[in-house]
């Protein structure tokens, strides 16, 4: 049976990836509201993440 809480890491694992692709992508682009939309998405999964234990420090591109 597989590990429901390992699946649901991976899931938040695999959005925070491309929420940081999209942040990069934003602010090259310039779009501040975009920035902002995703910076909130950003910051729930990367708190999502730290409590699950997730360690952070390879994994974030963005750092803030």
């Amino acid at each position: 049976m597989p590990n429901k809480n390992l699946e649901i890491t991976q899931k938040a694992m695999e959005d925070f990836k491309k929420i940081q692709e999209y942040m990069i992508l934003a602010k090259e682009e310039n779009s501040t509201k975009t920035y902002a939309k995703l910076k909130d998405e950003y910051i729930y999964l990367k708190s999502f993440l730290t409590i699950a234990g997730v360690n952070l420090t390879e994994l974030d591109k963005i750092k803030e």
